[in-house]
């Protein structure tokens, strides 16, 4: 087995456009690809990084499933009524709380929020994030990143996705310089949230991926302390799209005359918007009330392009994906648009992620999907 340590720093949202623009380590990591994101979002592409497969095979496309019969939430069902999100209980930090709340009382290990699902939605849809994904099992039956180092005999270092990235980063420099591991996979978030409030803005941007640079540096130094050849390689899921314009699809299904639960269920993200038809001539109203949307429904090719067709339909029987720049407001992720968003199409170049080495890329990494056969070799 190599005596070279391998380590993986994964940078949620840094795109290509962003390392392009503000010249991130080129001299540190002179190797480098612009990659196509996995269509979704960070909660599609975790899985898919962490398993090398693609949502069709490991269930996770967006957090929230129409599924009555699994539906975890079922209980719920006396109490939402009661919890329809107006007023109060559609105020963000109320939400917050309630999130809270139900993760502790259905023990949930994974990231759970309830973002803007109506409450009254929330017994007849499933969610997919039940489990720790970063842990051994944590996507089972699929095998997952620790589950194969640890099977590999590595001695193994991934970052724990609930501490602030500054003491993710602190505990993987201590890890190095000890030289205690031979593998690590550490994690930073923060980038995904300070660009979704402030993409384009390089007066904050700049500071930010500025401090990651100083931080990688310091994360050099602690393997080169740690006296063992090594390789650093820094990479992403996604760019960031800035807003262009909103439309609101619940007011264009109410003109249609068409009840959620009755004629149709869904879940609407903010760039894409899933349907399952429940009744007869639900979808032909559906898709008239989308008539005028800026985007396109996504046909079962290009599903199976980017790997989210199911038989068992558990994405949706159809599937609207906004052009990007567009934003679904309100949507079930929430009532207001932000400045910047992702989740368009993959090959969008304000989607595009990044892959940064020390060493040369290796043959065959184009896609996000790709990274697990590095990170496992």
């Amino acid at each position: 087995m190599s005596d070279t340590v391998k380590v993986f720093v994964f940078i949620d949202a840094l795109g290509w456009k962003q390392v392009e623009k503000y010249g991130f380590l080129t001299d540190l990591l002179p190797h480098r690809r612009s990659i196509e994101m996995q269509f979704g979002y960070s909660c599609t592409a975790i899985p898919t990084i962490l398993t090398g497969e693609r949502p069709a095979v490991h269930g996770h496309l967006a957090f929230y499933d129409y599924a009555p019969a699994k539906s975890p939430f079922k209980a719920l069902r006396f109490l939402a009524p009661l919890l329809r999100p107006r007023g109060f209980w559609r105020r963000g930090r109320v939400r917050h709380q309630l999130s809270k709340l139900i993760k502790r009382l259905y023990g949930f290990t994974g990231y759970f929020q309830l973002y803007g699902v109506p409450m009254e939605h929330l017994p007849q849809l499933d969610y997919c994030e039940k489990r720790d994904l970063f842990v051994p099992g944590g996507l089972a039956p699929v095998r997952n990143l620790a589950d194969v180092w640890a099977a590999q005999g590595r001695r193994y270092h991934i970052s724990n996705w609930r501490l602030p990235e500054d003491e993710n980063f602190r505990r993987a420099a201590a890890a190095f310089r000890a030289g205690a591991v031979d593998r690590a996979f550490v994690y930073s978030a923060a980038f995904d949230a300070l660009q979704h409030d402030n993409v384009g803005r390089d007066d904050v941007l700049a500071k930010k991926v500025a401090r990651y640079a100083e931080t990688i540096r310091a994360l050099h130094g602690a393997l080169v302390a740690g006296g063992r050849p090594f390789e650093l390689t820094i990479f992403s899921d996604h760019g960031m799209t800035p807003l262009a314009r909103t439309v609101d699809a619940p007011a264009a299904l109410d003109r249609a005359g068409v009840a959620w639960g009755v004629d149709y269920a869904s879940v609407i993200d903010s760039t894409m918007a899933r349907f399952w038809y429940l009744a007869p001539g639900a979808e032909e109203k559906v898709r008239g009330a989308f008539a005028a949307f800026p985007g396109h429904w996504l046909t079962a090719d290009e599903m199976r392009r980017e790997g989210i067709w199911r038989d068992d339909r558990k994405f949706g029987d159809a599937i609207f994906l906004a052009d990007p720049g567009v934003q679904f407001v309100p949507s079930d992720m929430g009532v207001k648009p932000l400045n910047g968003m992702h989740g368009y199409d993959p090959r969008d170049i304000d989607s595009r992620a990044a892959w940064l080495s020390t060493v040369p890329v290796p043959d065959g990494v184009a896609r996000v999907c790709d990274y697990f056969r590095v990170m496992t070799a």
